[in-house]
């Protein structure tokens, strides 16, 4: 391990505070670092373990001399020791029976400081949202992830707009992660037995305030350099790679927990690829003596799963002959309870196939989709699991999403509301009665200069961005101009960042050349649209959008007002939803299972305009943005219908809304320049996105309706899936 230069005594716990990232979601933290060296903060992206790696003795020096830093990191500290403690929280005093327990969460990915690339989109950042909520709400959990060594792709795209990938190894010294110790001292490793092999687990641990963190990596000596390379990528290698993973990921994450002596009274599993963990449980309790239908039902009881997409291939599928091969071979499913396996396999059959979803629903308990829509969708999409009920009462609930404010809220939009709605504003930003007077409490004048000064913040960034990639890799004019460097601070400026999936539609806006011309184009109210997102480097589809989307960002026709921004991530993430003047989203009805980007634009002032479908078909109220194509409800079978005639008819709904509403609203000024109607719709989201769309309001919604009832569940549940 590399060591850290000396720190002054009088910044002697600057180590402790850049391990936790309670530091990411605290604005004086991160000024504290920033403080310390602000130019080497930029350039290692906001990572104080890295920083402190690569600063200079002499600096630190400096900046323990300096009676304002001091006094700086005296306040922050205070305050990360009074987080850590368990101060009177919200789980403690409304719920001390679920405070007393452990919730164990288990996901194939977090998002929660780009520092740790473990993440693809948005249910890994979710993710992150979710484990920095219970933190700050005093929800006792442990998360299980994977620690993926070269985490998630980067992305350039070339000069003919083709997309290419390449992987970074993660420096483990420079990153706020810290290998997992067992009892005695030694590096813990759990052996994981597998056909022909056994393969050997280690932890890394990470502190997100109070929630513990721990990601399974196989890349140890000991292991096959192809077993090494089984935790390497999140999403990398082949369907049998994937089955690998997952039943590292469920088994060898439950195996993890058990040698750290934590035992969950809750069991939540983020998305089908952690069924195994539910299956694992159910041996154990099955090896404990339990029968095979008691140990389902002690199982049931105690887990929580989470749907995340409606769209088939979001739902891992196996054949039962790979999982009964792979399976059959890890210590503890074979011999005693090899006559069980076959029910065991029989929990996850649908269609011929091993699937991880339905394994899923059949040994939780309490399910739920993400947006109401989502519940639904999902209810008429796995109407089948439970034959002759009906659809209205299939035991598939919903809990909306939502965003973690402190994360997400631009420090300029929190100043504003500091001074107009309270101090502890951030405190209750998920009670509805702090934003009744929001409408009196912000005025136009401030707002509008909130909304410039992010705007502007947003367009240096990409300039800084353009001008690295002008000056280091020699990038062409054209593509200078495909990455932002002619946009404008003035013109109205739409954001748009999916994963460039075909049904996300990135392409929709850009269906009528001509029309879309004379918007971007006209002199006296300009428009222009900054896109971002990354294609699966094994969707070739997906490919061909990014393409299409980088040729338009290129075409002189448009005058350089269409940009992409390469390498979309957590970092730039912020900058673009808090920047933008309106969010756009164009998913194909009803795959949109819930989406949170608009929410994270919409808490600071971003209104969206959408598709009402996810989160936006309850989210929107007819004054906090604005809503084009069909009404929710009125896309049943859209899978199969005419795809060509559906994105003519969503692009002229949207083009038609642009023309006559949006861009005219937004260009109506008084005599100093204040576009008073359009700051009505600011405001009005800024009101209802964030106390609705919170994660603390999930969060609250998760320990209320489903870990709470989970604790003190007997043994099952009514709307119990038929047994096999």
């Amino acid at each position: 391990m590399t060591p850290l230069p000396q720190i002054p005594s009088r910044l002697g716990r600057l180590s402790d505070l850049a391990q936790n990232l309670w530091w990411s979601w605290n604005p004086e933290a991160r000024e504290l670092f920033r403080k310390i060296d602000a130019p080497l903060w930029r350039e290692v992206r906001h990572n104080p373990v890295r920083l402190l790696h690569e600063i200079t003795s002499e600096r630190l020096a400096q900046a323990a001399a300096d009676p304002e830093t001091a006094r700086l990191y005296d306040q922050v500290l205070a305050a990360l020791d009074l987080a850590l403690a368990g101060r009177p929280s919200w789980c403690a005093q409304n719920h001390p029976e679920l405070s007393e327990g452990l919730v164990g969460f288990f996901s194939a990915e977090y998002g929660v400081h780009n520092s740790l690339p473990f993440y693809a989109g948005g249910l890994g950042v979710l993710a992150g949202d979710i484990a920095k909520e219970a933190s700050d709400l005093g929800i006792p959990m442990v998360g299980i992830g994977f620690m993926y060594p070269q985490g998630y792709f980067r992305q350039r795209v070339n000069a003919e707009g083709r997309q290419e990938e390449f992987y970074e190894q993660i420096d483990r010294d420079k990153v706020p992660v810290q290998r997992v110790l067992a009892p005695d001292g030694k590096h813990l490793t759990i052996p994981l037995s597998l056909p022909d092999r056994t393969v050997l687990l280690e932890a890394w641990r990470v502190d997100a305030g109070r929630t513990e963190l721990y990601l399974l990596d196989t890349d140890l000596d000991e292991n096959a350099p192809w077993d090494r390379e089984l935790t390497a990528r999140l999403y990398g290698g082949d369907h049998n790679v994937r089955l690998l993973q997952e039943i590292v990921l469920g088994v060898g994450g439950v195996r993890v927990l058990r040698a750290l002596g934590k035992n969950p009274l809750v069991w939540h599993a983020n998305e089908g690829h952690t069924g195994f963990m539910m299956l694992e449980r159910t041996r154990e309790a099955i090896a404990a003596g339990r029968s095979f239908e008691e140990a389902v039902a002690e199982v049931r009881a105690a887990s929580i799963f989470t749907t995340h997409t409606p769209v088939a291939a979001g739902h891992d599928a196996f054949p039962v002959s790979m999982v009964d091969s792979q399976l059959s071979k890890v210590e503890g499913f074979g011999a005693p309870i090899q006559s069980l396996r076959p029910r065991l396999l029989a929990l996850a059959e649908y269609e011929g196939a091993f699937n991880m979803t339905v394994l899923s629903m059949r040994l939780a308990g309490r399910v739920n989709a993400v947006s109401r829509r989502h519940g639904e969708v999902s209810r008429r999409m796995w109407a089948s699991l439970w034959p002759g009920k009906p659809e209205s009462e299939i035991p598939i609930t919903s809990i909306t999403n939502g965003v973690h404010v402190p994360t997400w809220t631009a420090q300029e939009t929190s100043r504003l509301h500091r001074r107009r709605l309270g101090q502890d504003w951030m405190a209750r930003h998920d009670d509805p009665k702090l934003w009744e007077t929001a409408a009196e409490a912000l005025p136009d004048d401030e707002l509008w200069r909130t909304r410039k000064t992010l705007k502007g913040a947003l367009l240096q960034y990409l300039r800084d961005r353009v001008r690295r990639r002008w000056s280091v890799d020699r990038v062409d004019p054209g593509q200078t101009v495909a990455f932002g460097s002619l946009l404008d601070r003035d013109a109205f400026t739409i954001g748009f960042a999916r994963r460039f999936a075909t049904y996300k539609r990135a392409d929709l806006i850009l269906r009528d050349h001509a029309r879309l011309k004379r918007l971007l184009t006209d002199q006296r109210r300009p428009v222009q649209i900054i896109f971002a997102g990354k294609a699966h480097p094994a969707d070739e589809h997906g490919k061909d959008l990014l393409q299409a989307v980088y040729r338009a960002a290129r075409d002189p026709e448009t005058a350089g007002r269409i940009a992409f921004l390469e390498d979309y991530d957590m970092h730039s993430a912020h900058w673009l939803v808090q920047g933008v003047d309106m969010w756009l989203n164009t998913p194909r009805p009803p795959l949109e299972a819930s989406g949170t980007s608009g929410m994270k634009a919409g808490l600071n002032g971003v209104p969206s305009a959408s598709i009402l479908d996810g989160w936006w078909a309850e989210g929107y109220d007819g004054g906090n943005g604005w809503a084009f194509g069909p009404p929710p409800g009125s896309d049943e079978g859209a899978e199969a219908s005419d795809a060509d005639a559906e994105n003519a008819r969503d692009a002229e709904s949207l083009y038609r809304v642009l023309e006559e509403t949006i861009v005219p609203l937004y260009y109506d000024r008084d005599p100093e320049g204040v576009p008073h109607g359009w700051l009505r719709v600011v405001r009005r989201a800024m009101q209802t996105v964030t106390p609705a769309f919170s994660a603390r309001r999930m969060m609250k919604e998760y320990a209320e309706r489903m870990y709470l009832p989970a604790a003190k569940a007997p043994e099952e549940e009514p709307g119990a899936l038929p047994r096999r």
